[in-house]
């Protein structure tokens, strides 16, 4: 059983082992560089929330999302989040709840609307998940993302009403 909760400074080490796994993964977030150790309380508390998906038998962080405003002033009332699944966990539906759980917090933090700026078209178990769970796609940039592999890959954009 997983249950999502709010980030603890305590699951610093876990959050940014699974943060540092997709990014050297290198086909869904967009940063390069890996967080260290001393930057990873900092990042995940300075979010507007992050949640962190644990597993109810042992303890261990096995997900996380942030959330945080997409842009500010006029356009503050829009979210971004981001996802991540520790990979030895996937296909078991903790994206699922992340997502789910990202869509309540956002409202509950007064958010409008969540846009997603850059969702790789590769990843295709995420376009699938979020359109089963009423996002719209906006449009297509092509040739958006650089893959690690060094070829490109479009991206879409995606929002939903919170």
């Amino acid at each position: 059983m997983v249950s999502i909760r709010e980030y603890q400074k305590q699951d610093a080490a876990q959050a940014m082992d699974i943060w540092n796994e997709v990014v050297r993964e290198g086909v869904a977030f967009p940063q390069l560089d890996e967080l260290t150790e001393q930057e990873a309380d900092g990042f995940f508390s300075s979010q507007s929330y992050t949640g962190v998906a644990v597993d109810s038998e042992t303890g261990e962080v096995v997900g996380l999302y942030i959330l945080h405003p997409n842009n500010v002033g006029r356009c503050g009332h829009i979210a971004n989040t981001s996802y991540a699944v520790r990979s030895d966990k996937r296909g078991l539906h903790i994206g699922e709840l992340l997502v789910k759980d990202s869509l309540a917090m956002g409202a509950q933090l007064g958010f409008r609307l969540m846009q997603f700026n850059a969702v790789v078209a590769a990843n295709v178990h995420a376009l699938h998940l979020y359109e089963r769970l009423g996002f719209t796609q906006l449009g297509r940039i092509p040739q958006g993302f650089l893959m690690k592999d060094g070829h490109y890959e479009d991206i879409i954009l995606m929002y939903i009403r919170l």
